[in-house]
């Protein structure tokens, strides 16, 4: 699993990479200290996964996430970092396209996980920490019924709910009664009909709609 870090503190890059590089599956591919090099070195070397620093000098993190979604056609997922969870800055690089987001304090395995979680995308990253993100910071014109809403099945709309709350595939399909195998097609499903690339752009989209509360 190929990664690029973005971050414009040395000491920050110097510690991802030790933890990162100490795993068998996951490599350090590049490094870039501005928003701006990012997006350039992501754009050469396609990684599966970036860490973006929330704030960097040029251009920040939630420009430089829009800038790599917009121009790659198989975009990389990308976790934006931070040193506060409630930043309006974190709901803003979700709202542009991130798949998560890291505390700058977490501990080594939760980095690690973090990074797998979201290449493989089948939950949330925090997924309580995205519900309060969206009750403090999201959009306050929400409607009820999205135009999407009318196209999705009701087992779509119970996937779509339980996503929310972060369940996994896995424990969705226990929840429902089904395989994860249908679960799987549900959730590709839920992705097109709503037009998010992945599970937290979803979310997202149902709690500023207000097809989910984030109550």
């Amino acid at each position: 699993m190929r990664v690029v870090l973005a971050d414009d503190e040395r000491m920050v890059r110097t510690a991802l990479r030790v933890i990162i590089e100490a795993e068998a599956d996951l490599t350090v591919v590049g490094e870039a200290t501005t928003g701006a090099e990012a997006v350039s070195v992501v754009r050469e070397l396609c990684p599966d996964v970036v860490l973006m620093d929330v704030r960097m000098p040029e251009i920040d993190g939630i420009r430089a996430t829009e800038r790599i979604l917009a121009t790659l056609p198989v975009p990389p997922r990308i976790v934006v970092v931070t040193t506060f969870e409630n930043d309006s800055y974190v709901y803003e690089a979700l709202r542009a396209g991130a798949s998560g987001f890291l505390l700058k304090r977490a501990a080594a395995d939760e980095l690690i996980q973090a990074v797998r979680l979201v290449a493989r995308s089948d939950s949330l990253l925090f997924p309580a920490a995205v519900r309060a993100l969206a009750a403090q910071h999201g959009r306050r014109e929400a409607v009820v019924s999205p135009p999407w809403a009318a196209r999705l099945t009701d087992r779509e709309s119970a996937v779509l709910r339980l996503m929310a709350t972060g369940l996994t595939n896995a424990e969705i399909a226990a929840r429902l009664g089904v395989g994860p195998a249908t679960v799987k097609t549900h959730v590709a499903a839920v992705l097109a009909k709503t037009a998010t690339r992945d599970r937290t752009q979803a979310v997202i989209a149902a709690y500023e709609s207000g097809f989910v509360s984030p109550a």
